[in-house]
């Protein structure tokens, strides 16, 4: 664990002292080499399902597919900036830059913590390096109100699992995640222990975010400089959906009445959010309304606790997590050259762009769920799942993938085909700098066709 830790740590100072010629190539090659030394998290763990253990934290195969994206993300948002920032100050580069690592260094001890308080403490910490990333590089004027939205949404619903965590630890005496699934069922009946089942999933189900307390993600997305977007759409909504998974372990007895009301809001969500993007003219805002309809999904197949469900939640925050994360990428290759996220005004880029076209083409497939991607595996799990817990569910899930796959093409064909307008004729071509980054998040995703069980969880 401390051999991906102290490399993570020592990037501030990395960023603060190279010299400003060096600054960029040596925090992504520093990053680079994180990355790839995380990987090794991806070898079998013991026979208890718990490996690279020490006193706070430790890794199982629910955490390590999520910790190892958290790492390759860095690289790739350091990779994805370096124009975003360009004119900039260097002192206000470094301080970039130090943000995204420091982010990076709450999500490794978030996804790593094995005490549910530590986790809580970073659950809460990610929240002030993303605050200062969309108040202080967002792009427009809203930037302000979009980091209120985010911050008191998220704070609002995490205190009730603050209170609820604290009366856990008094209930069986541990918070550890070793010794809670195996502590004695706890016998929720009363009001009250209902209303602690409630607090202790409405910090994720924002976070996630549900459909319904939902609205402070578009927000946050649009404003969010790019690596803010990444970082967002591919980590910080897994976290709601990790949190979930190692709750919903000790909630056993009073899931199964009181989690409809939630069903129901996450499958009606992936419906209408799916819907809300079928009209969007701003092209973040699409992407980020996306990202609620597939989390909507995840939700589903949490709430549900059956083991394909968790499977395909698990494989489906992965997926989602590098082609959102890859569609952001591209959505800032089109705003860095045409300044306008209007996607009237920046059609036809086929003819001057063939080559980043192709990279439009298959993040839009992976993201309606294309056969042989992993968001198809994930989707399917999950709706599986779902059908099998009530064939009703059928007609909100079979309706989601429909709209999905209409919106997907829809922000494909409006951005990529038809006429060029007169007015984007002096575009600067693509770089190999934007390609190398677009391979490097849709590889991972294409290799995991090979090799599923890395990022399956607890079924294997």
């Amino acid at each position: 664990m401390l051999k991906v830790l102290i490399p993570t740590l020592m990037l501030v100072p990395t960023a603060w002292l190279a010299p400003a010629k060096w600054l960029w190539p040596t925090t992504l090659a520093h990053s680079l080499l994180i990355a790839l030394i995380s990987l090794s998290w991806l070898k079998h763990a013991l026979e208890t399902g718990w490996s690279t253990l020490n006193l706070f934290m430790a890794t199982d195969p629910l955490s390590t597919p999520l910790l190892v994206l958290t790492c390759w993300l860095l690289p790739l948002m350091i990779l994805a900036s370096q124009n975003h920032t360009a004119t900039e100050p260097i002192n206000r580069q470094r301080m970039y830059i130090s943000l995204l690592t420091s982010l990076q260094i709450f999500l490794i001890l978030a996804f790593g913590a094995t005490e549910v308080i530590m986790f809580y403490v970073m659950f809460e910490a990610t929240l002030i390096p993303t605050l200062i990333l969309i108040t202080r590089w967002g792009n427009q004027t809203e930037r302000l109100n979009a980091g209120v939205y985010f911050l008191f949404y998220t704070l609002a619903g995490s205190l009730p699992l603050l209170v609820a965590l604290l009366l856990l630890q008094n209930y069986t005496g541990t918070l550890s995640l070793f010794t809670l699934p195996f502590s004695h069922p706890l016998h929720l009946s009363s009001t009250g222990d209902k209303l602690w089942w409630a607090g202790c999933l409405l910090a994720f189900l924002v976070k996630m975010p549900l459909y319904g307390v939902h609205l402070w993600l578009p927000k946050a997305h649009v404003e969010a400089p790019v690596a803010g977007s990444m970082v967002l759409a591919a980590v910080l909504l897994k976290l709601g959906g990790y949190g979930m998974m190692r709750m919903m372990v000790m909630l056993d007895p009073l899931t199964k009445e009181l989690s409809y009301p939630f069903l129901i809001f996450a499958l009606w969500g992936v419906i209408m959010t799916g819907s809300i993007c079928l009209r969007q003219t701003d092209l973040k805002s699409l992407i980020a309304y996306s990202s609620v309809s597939h989390m909507g999904l995840v939700v589903g197949g949490i709430l549900i606790q059956t083991p394909w469900g968790f499977t395909g939640a698990l494989i489906l925050m992965i997926a989602h997590g590098l082609t959102s994360s890859a569609l952001f990428c591209l959505a800032n290759t089109n705003y860095e050259r045409t300044h306008s996220r209007t996607m009237l005004l920046a059609r036809g880029l086929q003819i001057i762009l063939p080559l980043m076209t192709a990279w439009w083409f298959i993040a839009s497939l992976a993201n309606l769920a294309l056969p042989p991607l992993p968001n198809l595996m994930g989707e399917l799990m999950i709706i599986a799942s779902l059908f099998n817990w009530s064939w009703w569910t059928i007609a909100l899930t079979g309706g989601g993938t429909l709209i999905t796959a209409s919106y997907s093409l829809y922000m494909f064909l409006m951005t990529q085909r038809g006429p060029l307008p007169s007015h984007i004729i002096g575009l600067e071509p693509s770089h190999s700098r934007e390609h190398l980054l677009m391979a490097l998040h849709l590889l991972p995703l294409l290799l995991l066709i090979l090799k599923p069980e890395l990022i399956w969880g607890w079924a294997g």
